[in-house]
């Protein structure tokens, strides 16, 4: 397993190749659907963004309540090809690496060999499994949007695998390749 601390350097994100088991810790910022449309309008805008994204993960989840005395609640992937047109603006602020479920578009993957950047996989239906590896929860920006608002979480440990790395590997076509033999 490889450790790494969020957020990422260059130099992290030149040491992963596709299939590497990765456990992450320190800070990463969730969004989903309407979360990455605003922040994307903020760029647009030329307006700040509510973190800093350079060298930041962001994890494509909508975290379920925390029960009493909890930090959060579950907390598993979503589908990330739904972020798909909002990525590369992201990462030409400097976002390095995105945490979800599923296969990337062409565009995406080209992107992220661009800026330098890696897309992980988080195993989907273990939501609450995953949550234990959050260690402090708070929302960061538009609370409005309850379970969809961006957090800043700290992860102590969080396992994902490299699903897309910057030189061009992708875990999907390489698994399909193998069960055509």
């Amino acid at each position: 397993m490889i450790k790494l601390k969020a957020p990422l350097t260059e130099k992290d994100i030149e040491s992963l190749h596709v299939r590497d088991k990765v456990l992450i810790s320190g800070f990463v910022y969730t969004a989903r659907d309407v979360a990455h449309q605003r922040l994307v309008l903020a760029i647009e805008k030329g307006e700040k963004l509510p973190f800093d994204p350079a060298g930041q993960v962001i994890y494509y989840v909508g975290p379920s309540p925390a029960r009493p005395g909890g930090v959060i609640g579950a907390a598993g992937p979503t589908t990330s090809s739904r972020m798909d047109r909002f990525t590369t603006p992201l990462l030409a602020q400097g976002v390095k690496g995105f945490i979800g479920k599923g296969q990337r578009s062409r565009e995406v993957r080209e992107a992220l060999k661009e800026y330098k950047a890696v897309y992980f996989v988080a195993t989907g239906g273990v939501g609450a499994l995953l949550s234990k590896n959050v260690e402090e929860a708070r929302v960061v920006a538009y609370p409005e949007l309850g379970p969809e608002a961006i957090y800043e979480l700290r992860v102590e440990n969080l396992p994902v695998i490299v699903a897309n790395d910057i030189y061009g590997g992708d875990i999907f076509e390489e698994g399909q390749r193998q069960w055509r033999k």
